[in-house]
C-alpha cells in the first residue's frame, strides 16, 4: 500500500484543525465551569475522597442503586456544596469534597449509613490531600511538561535543523492539545477527573510522538541527500513516509493492544491513565505521519526549488 500523503495534505490539516478547534472550545467551557482547563481531581485541588460500598452489594442482595439525590441532600445540610458525587460499578459511592477531619468524616459516614444504606466498613477508602500539596503537584507537573518541551527542542535542533524542530514541536502541541481537549469533554459530560497520572500520560505521549516523528524525519533527510537531484521534495516526503509507514503502524498497534486491555479490564486507578495513552498514541502516530511530514514539505519545497534554480 502506497499513500500519497502530500496530495491530501489539506484534508489532513482540515481534520486536525477541526479537532483542535473543538478541543479549544471544550477547554474554554471547562475553564468557565471548573476554573481550570480540565476537571481537576483530588491530587491537584486538595480535599477528601470517600469511597464506600453497600454491604448488600457484597452479598449480591441489592435491589436498588444508590440514590445520589439523597447523598447530595446530606452533603448540603453539612455545608459541603462544592462536591463531586459518583456511583461507580458494584454500588460503590465516591464522594469528593473539601478536606474533612476525622470527626466530620465519622459523622458523615453515620448519616450515610442511616439514610442511604449500610456500607461495608472493610471496603471504605479515605484519601485526603491538602490544597497546598495539590497546588504544588500541579505546578511541578506543568514545569515537567515545559522542561520536556525545551529538551526536545534542543535535541531536535542539534540533530536536525531548526525548522525540523519547529514542526516536530508543533506536532507535539497538536497531540497534547487534542488529548487535553478530549478529557475536558469527558470532565464536562462524564465527570471524569484528572490526577497526577494524567500529567505522566502527557509526558509519555510526548516521548512516544517525538520518537515516531524523528524516525520519519531521519528518513526524509536521508532521501533528500540521495534523491534531491532526481525527485521533487513532495515525492521524497511521500517516499519517506511510505518507507516508515509499516513500522509506525506496527509500533502503535502493538502498543495500543495492552493499553486497551488495561482500559477494559484494569482497575479504576489506571483506567483513565490508559485511556489518555490510547488517545495520545493514536493522535501522535497520526500527527507524525500526516502533519509533521506534510508541514515540513510545505515549508521546504519552495526553498529547495530556489536552490535548484540558482545552481
Amino acid at each position: 500500500m502506497k499513500l500519497n500523503i502530500i496530495k491530501w495534505r489539506k484534508a489532513w490539516w482540515f481534520i486536525s484543525s477541526t479537532i483542535i478547534l473543538s478541543s479549544i472550545i471544550g477547554i474554554l467551557i471547562s475553564y468557565s465551569k471548573f476554573n481550570a482547563p480540565l476537571k481537576l481531581g483530588l491530587d491537584f485541588v486538595g480535599g477528601t475522597r470517600l469511597q464506600l460500598q453497600l454491604e448488600c452489594e457484597i452479598q449480591k442482595k441489592c435491589i436498588t442503586p444508590i440514590d445520589t439525590k439523597i447523598v447530595r441532600d446530606i452533603l448540603s445540610t453539612r455545608n459541603l456544596n462544592d462536591n463531586t458525587i459518583q456511583v461507580l460499578e458494584n454500588n460503590i459511592l465516591s464522594i469528593q469534597t473539601k478536606a474533612l477531619d476525622v470527626e466530620q468524616r465519622t459523622e458523615l459516614q453515620k448519616e450515610l449509613n442511616n439514610k442511604v444504606g449500610k456500607f461495608d466498613p472493610e471496603t471504605i477508602q479515605i484519601d485526603t490531600v491538602g490544597p497546598t500539596i495539590g497546588w504544588e503537584l500541579f505546578k511541578s507537573g506543568i514545569l515537567a511538561l515545559l522542561v520536556s518541551f525545551l529538551g526536545i527542542v534542543f535535541y531536535l535542533s542539534v540533530r536536525f535543523k531548526i525548522d525540523y524542530a519547529f514542526f516536530a514541536i508543533l506536532a507535539l502541541v497538536h497531540d497534547v492539545l487534542i488529548t487535553v481537549g478530549c478529557f475536558s469533554f469527558l470532565g464536562l459530560f462524564a465527570s471524569i477527573e484528572v490526577n497526577s497520572l494524567f500529567l505522566v500520560s502527557l509526558l509519555t505521549i510526548i516521548g512516544f510522538s517525538v520518537n515516531d516523528t524523528v524516525v520519519i524525519y531521519d528518513r526524509i533527510r536521508e532521501n533528500i541527500d540521495r534523491f534531491s537531484e532526481e525527485l521533487p521534495l513532495s515525492e521524497i516526503v511521500n517516499k519517506s513516509v511510505n518507507q516508515t509507514l509499516a513500522r509506525s503502524i506496527n509500533t502503535t498497534a502493538t502498543t495500543l493492544l495492552p493499553l486497551i486491555s488495561l482500559f477494559l479490564f484494569g482497575g479504576e486507578t489506571i483506567k483513565y491513565f490508559a485511556l489518555a495513552l490510547i488517545l495520545g498514541f493514536s493522535v501522535g502516530s497520526y500527527s507524525s505521519i500526516f502533519i509533521a511530514s506534510t508541514l515540513l514539505a510545505w515549508w521546504r519545497e519552495p526553498k529547495l526549488s530556489n536552490i535548484k534554480l540558482r545552481s
